[in-house]
């Protein structure tokens, strides 16, 4: 048996440009949600609005889940040299991503709680301050969307590798500690909209039961999108990867190494192959072979694996069957 290992950690995570740059606009976000979140509850309770209180109690949540991914920015770039990180600080990104969809879906649990209490026990509500209200924080919400749009879009745009089109086709270039504070902001621009249209209908056609129903829909919504970003975070953190394209082309790769022979019997098999992410667009590799082929060495499995740059860390151990030397 021949076991060498082919670990060179050559694409170290580096809190670029892109990263700082989000790390501006999610404080600055923080910063404007916050302090539309305080008027958005004092308004909420003054005006007796279920629709703007959840919408101002979820907008909470989202100032401290913001907050969380500037942290996490600011740790990944504090902690970018410390060699006990062993393949970069990306996950910590990742971890408040993950945090961040748990806030998302406990916040959605305390919306339905109250709307559902305000259905039983309804109260009246001043339509004209109300809404308002919520107008501003919609114009809020919209603009924060756009601050954070901007730099996920610039963000995908710098690492793009050149020339490689199957790194375009598996969206290894979100950033889902970016994607989970656009995520919130989202959120709260959907309640908002579901507030107004309560608000209207009960202003306006006497539909005061609309108010706690659409703090119902904007629980329900505001869920389903923690869950996706729970599933999304989830999959990074647990390594559940061997799904990915990624691993079906490292296969072929491996495939093609050595053609069967005349008798059509495979002269090289895959016995392990373990791949999972290591940065936004990184993947480690770890392949183990059984071969007949004498001539078949780690440094050409890496040179054939090398025509996907997103494999940053390849480890390969080739074991000879009797007869071969």
């Amino acid at each position: 048996m021949h076991s060498h290992d082919l670990s060179v950690w050559t694409h170290s995570h580096a809190f670029d440009a892109g990263n700082r740059a989000a790390e501006r606009g999610t404080r600055l976000v923080m910063a404007i949600t916050a302090a539309t979140m305080v008027v958005e509850i004092a308004a909420g309770l003054w005006f007796n609005s279920m629709a703007l209180l959840a919408d101002g109690w979820h907008m909470s949540s989202h100032a401290l889940a913001i907050g969380l991914s500037a942290f996490a920015y600011a740790a990944a770039r504090r902690y970018a040299g410390d060699r006990r990180f062993a393949f970069g600080t990306w996950k910590i990104e990742v971890l408040a991503g993950f945090a961040s969809a748990v806030f998302l879906l406990g916040i959605a649990a305390l919306m339905a709680a109250g709307s559902v209490e305000r259905l039983f026990s309804p109260q009246d509500i001043h339509y004209r301050e109300a809404m308002a209200v919520t107008a501003l924080g919609l114009l809020v919400n919209l603009g924060c969307a756009l601050i954070l749009g901007g730099h996920a879009h610039g963000h995908d745009h710098d690492h793009h590798h050149h020339g490689h089109d199957h790194d375009h086709r598996h969206g290894h270039h979100h950033d889902i500690n970016l994607r989970a504070a656009y995520v919130h902001v989202l959120a709260d621009a959907a309640t908002s909209v579901l507030a107004m249209v309560a608000l209207a209908g009960g202003w306006w056609l006497g539909l005061a039961w609309l108010d706690p129903v659409m703090g119902l829909v904007g629980a329900a919504l505001v869920g389903r999108w923690a869950v996706a970003l729970l599933r999304q975070s989830g999959t990074v953190l647990l390594d559940r990867e061997m799904d990915h394209p990624v691993v079906e082309e490292v296969r072929e790769v491996l495939a093609g190494l050595d053609p069967a022979d005349a008798n059509g019997e495979e002269r090289t098999r895959v016995t392990d192959l373990h791949v999972w992410r290591v940065g936004r667009q990184q993947f480690a590799c770890i392949a183990c072979l059984v071969t007949h082929d004498p001539a078949l060495s780690p440094q050409r499995v890496r040179e054939a694996l090398s025509v996907h740059e997103e494999l940053v860390h390849v480890t390969v151990e080739i074991s000879r069957c009797k007869g071969t030397h």
